[in-house]
């Protein structure tokens, strides 16, 4: 028995042993097999992950405010009405986008499709007439987007359209110069046509670019040695978009600055401290300077010479005036902003309580008849489609693709007597889509009953033809997504991911 009793000893240490020689490195904690090891198979998990933001973006770390309005509503409107929210944490451009970094945008676009698609570069194109008034002389405006002296002023004329394309397209270079950058591909100059990176593409295998080192492909089944980047590599950025109306407005009063253990010593109905409507700069040696852009008065734009007020007839540059708590400018003034959401006046009875949003439209990949992600389109970009009822009949959180009237506007919403559902002749009308009156709400037929659609887009912020009541982010306005103004510009941003707090969560293992 002794005899025994030292052998199975022997042979469970031996065993410990040799499990201990081989142990790797980096091991799973469901499994215990090799992470990062090509002589465990190869799984590879990213470990240190922090997130990779582009340039000039700000952190704004979430939580919880009071959305809506902050003083009287002078135009008696009732669209925002003071309510809870929580925000998540998330990214914003510290300035509004120049005409360099939209003229950089055109560039590219003339260099890349100018020959084989100039109608693209035309259709990115601001609207330089926006600048006309009958009632105004603004020739010399009309070279505004060119002009090197407005270089580094915000870009206007933009639809909600041409800044969503900018997003995009901002995303793409980005992540194109990651990956140059990190020696995954060469930097190549002979773009065209379809054949330019896309992060979408890129991501499903139909851009290959010039590869210089690559990534190591440590599956020991893998044809090759190396591989493309991937998102679980964490090296590639979040897509740039429009700032939720949420987001703008937290961002815009960054009440950060005024709070302490969750503790909001003092509202604000400005992006800045100070008496209730208070513009001008209480600090020395600033003292009495304009805190915005904007009209202080009736035909006061900028103040009389030797004392310019805010020092800007129109626009002003990008980095001007004092920033915010969050350390972004010309949240207020300047130019107003578009935002992603769609415009209702309810929507704060309707959205969510965190992250409120109208406007989603799920989509997905287009496919061939094999499942596989079909060939990307002339422009060297991934097709996407909505999702079809049939696919989403089954589904609990939501079962159609386009919900931007969602319980406003909507079947679900309609009160519609019967006679509004009739034409002269006593027959079920159609409204412009061809859709029976008896099935839909006549709240927001465009032009028949309201100036709303569901093209109408959110506006934040005031603007250097505006009087002091728009500097408060909580006011709201709204444009169609395909027009623009010589008022309305535009910043981009960026989700956080993963800590809220830009760190590991306070918790024991």
């Amino acid at each position: 028995m002794l005899k025994q009793f030292v052998k199975a000893v022997f042979a469970a240490g031996f065993l410990a042993g040799m499990v201990s020689c081989s142990t790797p490195s980096s091991q799973s904690q469901s499994t215990g097999w090799g992470v990062n090891d090509p002589k465990w198979g190869g799984f590879q998990r990213t470990e240190n992950y922090n997130q990779p933001v582009p340039l000039r973006f700000v952190f704004i770390q979430g939580g919880f405010f009071t959305m809506g309005r902050n003083q009287e509503d002078l135009k008696f409107q009732h669209h925002n009405n003071p309510h809870p929210a929580t925000v998540s944490s998330f990214y914003m451009d510290e300035v509004e986008t120049s005409n360099t970094d939209y003229n950089e945008y055109l560039y590219w676009l003339e260099r890349v499709y100018g020959q084989d698609y100039p109608e693209v570069v035309e259709r990115a194109r601001p609207d330089a007439l926006v600048w006309n008034s009958i009632g105004g002389y603004r020739d010399p405006m009309q070279d505004y987007f060119e002009n090197p002296a407005y270089n580094n002023y915000p870009v206007v004329g933009v639809t909600w359209e041409q800044a969503r394309d900018y997003c995009d397209w901002r995303t793409d270079r980005v992540n194109e110069y990651i990956l140059v950058q990190a020696k995954i591909l060469k930097l190549d100059l002979g773009q065209t046509a379809d054949n330019n990176f896309n992060t979408d593409a890129y991501l499903a295998g139909q851009y290959n670019g010039i590869v210089n080192k690559g990534l190591q492909d440590m599956n020991p089944n893998a044809s090759e040695k190396t591989r493309s980047a991937q998102i679980k590599d964490g090296i590639l950025i979040e897509k740039l978009r429009l700032p939720t109306e949420v987001e703008w407005e937290y961002a815009a009063l960054a009440l950060m600055g005024n709070s302490n253990q969750e503790r909001v010593a003092e509202r604000r109905v400005y992006p800045w401290n100070g008496k209730p409507l208070q513009v001008r700069n209480p600090e020395s040696p600033y003292r009495g300077t304009m805190m915005a852009n904007f009209a202080r008065g009736k035909g006061d734009y900028m103040g009389t010479a030797g004392a310019l007020n805010d020092g800007a007839d129109y626009t002003s540059p990008v980095y001007s005036y004092v920033p915010n708590d969050f350390g972004l400018y010309n949240m207020a003034g300047n130019v107003a902003e578009w935002c992603l959401d769609v415009y209702r006046p309810l929507t704060s009875e309707d959205a969510d309580e965190i992250n409120p949003f109208r406007g989603n439209i799920y989509t997905t990949k287009v496919r061939d008849e094999d499942g596989l992600i079909a060939e990307k389109d002339s422009l060297g970009r991934i097709t996407y489609r909505q999702f079809s009822d049939e696919e989403l009949a089954s589904r609990e959180n939501f079962q159609r693709s386009d919900n931007r009237n969602y319980l406003d506007g909507d079947y679900a919403s309609a009160i519609v007597d019967d006679w509004l559902a009739k034409d002269d002749e006593g027959e079920d009308g159609e409204n412009e889509t061809g859709v029976s009156k008896s099935t839909t709400s006549l709240l927001y037929e465009y032009g028949v009953s309201s100036l709303i659609s569901d093209k109408s887009r959110v506006i934040k912020g005031g603007s250097w033809k505006d009087r002091a009541y728009y500097l408060s982010p909580a006011t709201r306005r709204y444009m169609d997504q395909d027009k623009s103004a010589s008022w309305v510009g535009f910043r981009c941003a960026m989700s956080r991911v993963g800590a809220a707090n830009g760190g590991s969560i306070n918790a024991k293992r």
